[in-house]
């Protein structure tokens, strides 16, 4: 028995040639449903909320926002001159966002009017306040109205209020 035969005993008679064709395109059709698939699993694990440093400091990031329905500030994030960071990696649930931003001093280059606690080193907390009194430091974050979409970028220029 011919053992190079019998792998395709259940097809009709093809030529090599066109065997080879139709291995190729089958070969092809596979590689590009492989990357197609890799690519909209990219797509997947992309940000949800990105802050894009389009000043020329190296700047330090806090956000806050809703989390299990209290409220939560987390920090640091750092951000090169003309860099994004991908800060909340799940779709947005909440329509404000809360970012508040200093430099390399710690002197505060981005605020607003909603006071929020931060710690000097990276943080995580629950609460808004009685940020002193907690042992945290308030600040003024600046609310970012994501207008309830589930993706947003915010972009740090030099003009922001």
């Amino acid at each position: 028995m011919d053992l190079r035969r019998s792998h395709f005993s259940c097809l009709p008679a093809v030529p090599p040639k066109k065997r080879r064709d139709l291995v190729r395109a089958l070969t092809l059709a596979v590689m590009s449903a492989a990357a197609l698939l890799a690519l909209l699993s990219t797509n997947e694990a992309r940000a949800e909320f990105t802050v894009c440093n389009q000043t020329l400091d190296v700047v330090n990031l806090a956000v806050g926002q809703k989390v299990d329905n209290a409220d939560q500030t987390d920090g640091w994030w750092t951000i090169g001159a003309n860099q994004c960071v991908n800060v909340i990696r799940e779709e947005l649930t909440n329509r404000y966002i809360y970012i508040y931003a200093t430099d390399v001093f710690g002197h505060a280059t981005l605020t607003g009017s909603t006071e929020m606690c931060i710690d000097r080193r990276r943080f995580s907390i629950r609460g808004i306040d009685e940020c002193w009194q907690r042992g945290h430091i308030a600040a003024q974050f600046l609310e970012v109205d994501t207008l309830e979409q589930v993706r947003w970028t915010f972009f740090l220029t030099g003009s922001n209020p």
